[in-house]
């Protein structure tokens, strides 16, 4: 099917449900999550038992993770070549081939290469994801369909967990069996998405470069402030669940289901939410709750809290990172339709920026004092709130933020 001509979406309603773009968007969803997530639930044990990290190591490890992400920009140099849809399953395998063999190098330099490769596979794929998204789905529609494919994403995350925490102490699985399965089915999936679905044609061509437009700054900031705060996120929370409160495999793994239960019933809520009352209020909701989340982390060190009060927080601070997709829907309403596909580049780049260094340096701090990790993360939560605050009620192009009707008089001055 792959050398077929490209099909329009105005035609596509004529194919069934199953071989719809969106249906193509729900199964990479699925399939995504259940190698990264397999991988996260099991890298913080393996690290630790097979390697012997601390935090400087692991710190390490994640600065390495989130340098294709840094390099996101890339894609639009592939694109020139390659299209996006082939793109994005293209990577989707990488992710799936590396994850599955990532037992096979227990070491500080070997997991560091494997690492590497992992994540072009992922950070391209969502880097090009995030762009077929809103190509393909229309703007009235996008914050509801963009919530389930969320949806589809957690159920799938979930499984995937609950398939480790069923049979992890049963069959006295090893590291190896997990990442060859898991790694295995994404593969596996992505080569039948990229089979067995026709090439999609969105309406509106992309531009084919770098794409930097001022009115966009505001998109800008919010992508580098959500790339420095999700690091802290990403690299020490569940680090902590580890070193801290000696969370093994099957528990850690049984948190992360709770997370995408969650996730998997709130988000197309979500997506109703954002549609009907506008970004703003849900990027205010999210902000402010990571505060709160983020002043509660450094409240385990200063007040010796449990383990139960560190599992409510790190389900609470998974659910308000899950609303993050407003970013992508106030996004999708103020450019200009040509400019998703190299704007999706540029912002993961941008998102990316502090990510490359903010691991290694925070895990020297985390060394000495984890709380203060937590207290930056909160600041870098007030910043975004207080960023969102300029995001207008009815974003479009022209109302880009709320100081751009104010300042335009002033600038034909």
């Amino acid at each position: 099917m792959i050398l077929n001509a490209p099909l329009p979406l105005s035609e596509t309603r004529a194919l069934p449900v199953w071989r719809r773009p969106v249906f193509l968007l729900a199964l990479m969803a699925a399939a995504m999550p259940i190698a990264f997530n397999s991988w996260s639930a099991l890298l913080n044990n393996f690290v630790i038992e097979a390697a012997g990290f601390t935090g400087v190591e692991i710190g390490w490890l994640h600065t390495v993770r989130e340098i294709p992400g840094f390099l996101a920009i890339g894609v639009i140099f592939l694109i020139l070549f390659i299209r996006e849809q082939v793109l994005g399953v293209v990577s989707l395998f990488l992710l799936g081939v590396a994850t599955a063999v990532t037992a096979w190098f227990p070491s500080f330099g070997g997991l560091l290469v494997v690492t590497l490769l992992s994540s072009i596979g992922f950070h391209y794929y969502e880097t090009v994801n995030q762009s077929l998204q809103l190509q393909w789905i229309e703007k009235a529609r996008a914050p509801e369909v963009i919530g389930k494919l969320v949806a589809v994403g957690a159920g799938a995350s979930l499984l995937a967990y609950g398939a480790i925490v069923l049979t992890w102490k049963t069959f006295d699985l090893d590291y190896n069996t997990v990442f060859m399965v898991a790694g295995g089915i994404t593969a596996a999936i992505a080569v039948w998405c990229l089979l067995g679905f026709r090439q999609f044609e969105a309406p509106h061509p992309q531009n084919k470069r770098m794409v930097l437009r001022r009115r966009y700054w505001l998109y800008y900031a919010l992508q580098f402030m959500a790339g420095a705060r999700r690091q802290i996120f990403v690299v020490f929370a569940a680090f902590m669940m580890v070193e801290r409160f000696g969370f093994q495999v099957h528990q850690l793994t049984a948190l992360f289901m709770i997370n995408f239960a969650v996730n998997m019933v709130v988000a197309p809520f979500l997506g109703r939410f954002i549609g009907r009352f506008g970004e703003q209020k849900s990027m205010l909701i999210e902000y402010t709750g990571l505060v709160c989340v983020f002043m509660a982390y450094g409240g385990l060190y200063w007040f010796g809290w449990g383990f139960v009060v560190a599992a409510v927080l790190y389900v609470l601070d998974h659910l308000f990172f899950g609303m993050s997709f407003a970013l992508k829907t106030y996004f999708q309403k103020i450019a200009d339709p040509a400019d998703i596909a190299p704007t999706a580049a540029v912002a993961f780049t941008i998102n990316h920026i502090a990510a490359v260094f903010l691991p290694a340096l925070l895990g020297y701090l985390w060394v000495t004092s984890p709380s203060s990790v937590f207290l930056l993360a909160a600041g870098m939560a007030s910043t975004s709130l207080t960023l969102a605050l300029l995001v207008p009620r009815h974003p479009e192009p022209g109302n880009e933020t709320r100081l751009t009707n104010r300042l335009r008089p002033l600038a034909r001055v």
